[in-house]
């Protein structure tokens, strides 16, 4: 049987990472982008779309180029397309040998979008090759909870460029749960990037790829993951109504799979932190409370195994902080408290989150000496487990105590905050 054909899964990656669920969507886009940018009246049809979704997908010329890159944020030699001038240099340039530069040895890139065709000839892996190279990645999953981000990325991202190379070594279903392994893989990457590391920009290019390997996977509940994960960007930068576009075409891909109460409860939960940060703390509180509904009645199916960042209590913490930003301090004392009573020992991450936020309720009731303990407890567990996240939790109680500043338990906080390690480590990272 050949090789299942997904067509140009890099731009359809990257629509749909924007929010673009649709080609017409697409479509509609692209031509706004032209108003935008003085191009006039060019139309792009959505038979034009499904030529550039093709296996064979055309050169756009220049001003499609221009659209493209405005619209998806990415050029479009990562969109999938090989520029013609490229093919005649492979042609004439011989199977010479391939040895990658000094600077690959130094530090690990993310792969680029376009992942290899599955194999035709040459080598070809055994069909154990996907399972084999999943274990690897089951293992990064469980050590991300103990190991330094920094440390866990280098390590994650050296995976990923070796799954996307076996791609192209691989055919049926090996390929797809290779893909379905490297997808989880890229998908750790971003999450480590943006909750651990606060680099959102890259982040946001690692997501499209994550997607783009799940897409070859046909894996719908990763691809809900990944593209609820990118909601996370504009949601924390006030873009509402991109969030909740993306989370729209995430809650589509999950209808597609036999999705659990834990995901679907996770995408309300998603979306309910991105309106917090937007300023809609009633919207984002009817959604918890739907969330709290489905994860009561359940959905008869098993969570997959890569939904590890989620649970009942995770849920109670994203609620605790929604209940903190309207204001609602006594309900969000009680919601932070329960979470802190019941979060498992090696959940440090969220321990500073939840320290963090139950600070800042303290601080806002005017209780600066409870505020103080809690954030001591925050940074002692940043000294054993460190979270950018949590960190910034830290940081916003403590600009919640600006009017005792001069208080002495204050400045004892200022005083780890602002030590030379902790000063030095947070610049590091």
């Amino acid at each position: 049987m050949p090789p299942r054909s997904s067509g140009n899964t890099a731009l359809k990656s990257a629509r749909q990472a924007a929010g673009l669920s649709s080609q017409r969507a697409f479509v509609e886009a692209l031509a706004a982008a032209a108003q935008q940018l003085g191009l006039g009246r060019i139309t792009v049809s959505t038979r034009q779309i499904g030529r550039w979704e093709s296996d064979t997908p055309p050169w756009p010329r220049d001003d499609y180029q221009r659209l493209l890159t405005h619209v998806l944020h990415l050029p479009v030699e990562r969109l999938g397309f090989r520029a013609p001038w490229q093919d005649a240099a492979r042609a004439g340039a011989g199977p010479g040998p391939q040895v990658p530069g000094p600077a690959a040895a130094v530090r690990p890139a993310l792969p680029r979008p376009a992942l290899p065709r599955p194999a035709r000839s040459g080598p070809v892996q055994p069909d154990t090759v996907g399972a084999t190279y999943a274990t690897v990645t089951a293992a990064h999953r469980r050590l991300y909870w103990s190991v330094a981000p920094a440390t866990l990325h280098q390590a994650v991202a050296e995976h990923a460029n070796l799954g996307t190379a076996l791609l192209g070594e691989t055919t049926g279903v090996a390929r797809r749960v290779l893909a379905a392994a490297l997808a989880e893989s890229l998908l750790l990457a971003g999450r480590i990037q943006f909750f651990d590391l606060r680099q959102p920009d890259q982040a946001d290019g690692t997501y499209v790829r994550a997607l783009q390997a799940a897409g070859e996977a046909d894996d719908a509940l990763l691809g809900a993951a990944i593209l609820a994960h990118t909601a996370f960007l504009p949601g924390w930068t006030d873009r509402r109504e991109e969030a909740v576009e993306r989370m729209q075409a995430a809650r589509t891909y999950a209808r597609r799979g036999p999705a659990s109460a834990g995901l679907l409860a996770w995408l309300d939960a998603v979306e309910a932190e991105c309106l917090t940060r937007c300023g809609d703390q009633r919207g984002a509180l009817a959604l918890l409370n739907r969330a709290e509904v489905t994860l009561a009645a359940g959905t008869g199916h098993t969570s997959p195994d890569w939904l590890d960042w989620f649970s009942p209590v995770r849920l109670a913490a994203f609620k605790g902080n929604t209940e903190l930003k309207a204001g609602h301090l006594p309900q969000a004392r009680d919601t932070l408290r329960h979470v802190l009573d019941r979060l498992p020992g090696t959940d440090g991450k969220q321990r500073v989150v939840v320290l963090g936020d139950l600070a800042a309720v303290e601080a806002a009731a005017r209780h600066p000496q409870e505020a103080c303990e809690l954030l001591d407890q925050a940074l002692d567990q940043l000294a054993v487990t460190w979270y950018a996240t949590g960190m910034e939790r830290v940081r916003e109680a403590r600009r919640a105590l600006v009017p005792w500043q001069d208080s002495p338990a204050v400045r004892q906080v200022d005083d780890r905050l602002y030590s030379w390690s902790a000063t030095l480590s947070a610049l590091q990272r």
